[in-house]
């Protein structure tokens, strides 16, 4: 409220100096706090002489709230530096416009002229990039000072941050102009060694429009869905790049005749494709249906273009199913088959996307051919025997060569898609008239993925018959627990497996008791943290960040019972009432109860000393002779950390089990309606 009220000041509250032992800091001296005061006032003089003045241009929104600065009443792009920050970059601005004056005095050619001042125009840009109210230090070492400064876009995101740190931008440190130039000259030459000697033709136009006939390759690396608003947030740069180059050629002007970039046309139904309800009153089919046909029409424009035989390559990374389902369905719909899929490492690691999101570090690059006209429709039954034939091998391959984690769900996604999307359309065997969605066989291919993964936790060697019969809310945590362990961990991948086994992390949260949300996001700052035991209680938050719960946390009375047995209980519990706790004596709706709760229910009442309970649960739901329960259990044994609580007990379970051998009897199985109920294993 005070933001928008324009209230929020700024306190310069330290200095950075260089001392012996390297940086230093210390409280700020009256000249400092002068000088910084003072820049204030110099802000309209210093931007007379420069196109369009101080860039108080509207900072843009969209569905995804990636510009959430706004809800701080930080409206307008001037409004992310502070006023001595915008008084550096008018001096360098002047001078860079300075350099077209002074090379056209000396007769320098128009070419060399545009040339200079557009690279110099991105080492402006890049200045700007670490002098803004976004910048922060860069974590220090262990023990050491800050290293540098973290970039305004070190996220794709214009957010609010409380402290922030102001560079020197006439220094060779860190986020001065010095280092700007080297790393635009460097980004030259390396640009012009890729080239080999032969200059590109660049096309400036929409991907829905162009003529171009007789490619033998397309690659596209196609926009993500919804992830990120590219164009809003490019228009921190349009700003600056506007102010430098005016007047530098007529094309150049043409480009950059409009404030900020460009977004999305309903006149011309075209521009940048993503999913941004924003864009389309808040309507989210509407926005949906956009991106969806602007794919189709863009991937048709490709199909055209390419020779009979050519090949398109779309390189994708992004993690939502209905992205994918969204990008499948304009490939095919095009005309394209898919044939041939790679996952490959593009990524950088220690990218803050990397860390505090769900972003893939491998981009799946898919393969496509164009369908040939004689193709006829699917049946889903041949469909998909067709596609677990051929997705096994793969699955192997790529699991040998390292992929984990969401990459791997994707990667598989890929060599699935040929039995798919060789037909225009794929009948239902069972349901005369339907036809198999994309979204129905993508699917059924994440759930073959995931029982792969699984049966690799269960019997190490990927056969997904380990997982067969093995239910949801089991297989989801085995999955968890491989990938990520006890830690927190970005919600995004979580979201993509929960999904995979037909559930949704709202259920775990809430419905299973498996999932808490932990709040706040990963530090980019920081590395990985160590992996906790999970013995420790989590504090419970809202964040994008969720741990699965520990074992001790889950508490609920009716965790690891299901009707039919409850029934029984509460009948047995009226005959013998001080065997049953109180809580557990009401029957409850109709559930399938997961295995994992099994499990821990049997943990709990082992750690309550008393192994006749124990007996007792394992007889009423027949574990000794459910072949999953050993190998969940064991594969938790293996999961749980050394010496700790968790696998001692998980251990003690396992060893009195095999020790036990055959069901013991036990009086009060024949207690009225428990003897019929120990055939209740498919829970």
């Amino acid at each position: 409220q005070e933001g928008l009220a324009d209230r929020l000041g700024t306190v310069l509250t330290a200095a950075v100096v260089d001392g012996d032992q390297g940086k230093e800091y210390r409280l700020p001296v009256e000249e400092e706090i002068a000088a910084a005061a003072a820049a204030e006032a110099e802000l309209t003089s210093a931007f007379a002489d420069i196109p369009f003045a101080v860039p108080r241009e509207q900072i843009g929104e969209d569905a995804k709230r990636n510009t959430w600065c706004v809800q701080y009443g930080i409206r307008r792009f001037a409004d992310l530096f502070s006023p001595r920050q915008l008084l550096a970059l008018a001096a360098f601005l002047r001078w860079t416009r300075g350099v077209s004056t002074e090379m056209r005095s000396l007769s320098y050619d128009p070419t060399w002229v545009e040339g200079c001042v557009a690279h110099l125009a991105l080492v402006l840009d890049r200045l700007v990039d670490r002098s803004s109210m976004v910048c922060r230090p860069e974590a220090p070492e262990r023990g050491g000072a800050a290293r540098g400064v973290i970039n305004t876009f070190s996220r794709f995101a214009l957010p609010m941050f409380w402290d922030f740190v102001e560079c020197v931008p006439a220094s060779d440190r860190s986020g001065g102009y010095p280092g700007a130039s080297e790393w635009v000259a460097k980004v030259a030459e390396h640009t012009l060694k890729a080239q080999g000697g032969s200059p590109p033709t660049v096309i400036k136009g929409s991907a829905t429009r162009h003529e171009c006939r007789g490619f033998d390759a397309i690659i596209t690396d196609p926009p993500y869905y919804d992830a990120i608003g590219y164009s809003v947030l490019m228009d921190f740069f349009h700003v600056w790049l506007r102010r430098t180059v005016d007047g530098l050629s007529p094309e150049i002007d043409e480009v950059f005749r409009e404030p900020l970039g460009p977004k999305w046309s309903h006149e011309t139904n075209d521009g940048e494709l993503i999913d941004d309800a924003s864009r389309f009153d808040g309507d989210r089919t509407r926005s949906k249906q956009a991106y969806e046909d602007g794919m189709f029409r863009a991937f048709l424009a490709c199909d055209r273009a390419l020779k009979p035989d050519g090949r398109m390559v779309v390189v994708f990374a992004n993690k939502q199913p209905n992205a994918w389902e969204a990008l499948v369905s304009a490939i095919i719909r095009a005309g394209f088959v898919v044939d041939g899929s790679w996952p490959i490492q593009t990524e950088m690691s220690n990218r803050t996307r990397a860390l505090s999101s769900a972003a893939l570090a491998s981009s799946v690059w898919l393969v496509c051919r164009k369908r040939p006209e004689t193709a006829r429709p699917g049946w889903d039954n041949q469909v998909l025997a067709e596609m677990r034939e051929r997705i096994g091998i793969k699955l192997r391959e790529f699991w040998d060569a390292g992929i984990r984690g969401p990459d791997f769900v994707w990667a598989g996604t890929g060599p699935a898609l040929e039995a798919y999307s060789k037909h225009p359309v794929v009948k239902k065997a069972n349901a005369a008239g339907e036809l198999m969605s994309v979204s129905e066989f993508l699917r059924a291919v994440r759930r073959i993925v995931v029982d792969f993964v699984v049966g690799r936790v269960l019997s190490h060697d990927g056969d997904s018959e380990a997982a067969a019969g093995l239910d949801d809310v089991t297989t989801y945590y085995l999955l968890h627990r491989y990938d990520f362990g006890l830690k927190d961990t970005p919600v995004g991948p979580c979201i993509l497996y929960a999904v995979s086994c037909g559930l949704s992390d709202h259920d775990l949260a809430d419905q299973h008791d498996i999932l808490q949300h932990t709040g706040g996001q990963v530090a980019e700052e920081e590395g990985d943290e160590e992996e906790g035991t999970g013995d420790e209680e989590a504090t419970e938050g809202t964040g994008n960040t969720v741990r699965l719960r520990d074992w001790k946390a889950r508490r609920r009375p009716s965790m690891g019972y299901d009707p039919a047995v409850d029934s029984a209980r509460a009948r047995a519990a009226a005959v013998q009432p001080s065997l049953f706790p109180e809580d557990d004596r009401t029957p409850r709706p109709s559930r399938i109860v997961p295995l994992i709760d099994q499990i821990h229910r049997l943990m709990h009442l082992w750690s309550g000393g008393d192994v006749v309970k124990v007996d007792e649960y394992l007889e009423l739901r027949a574990l000794r002779r459910n072949r999953l329960f050993a190998q969940v259990l064991q594969a938790l044994i293996e999961l749980a950390e050394v010496a700790s609580e968790e696998r001692s007990l998980l251990e003690k379970l396992s060893n009195h089990g095999k020790e036990r051998g055959a069901v013991a009897e036990d009086p009060r199985r024949f207690l009225p309606g428990l003897g019929d109920n120990s055939s209740t294993e498919g829970s």
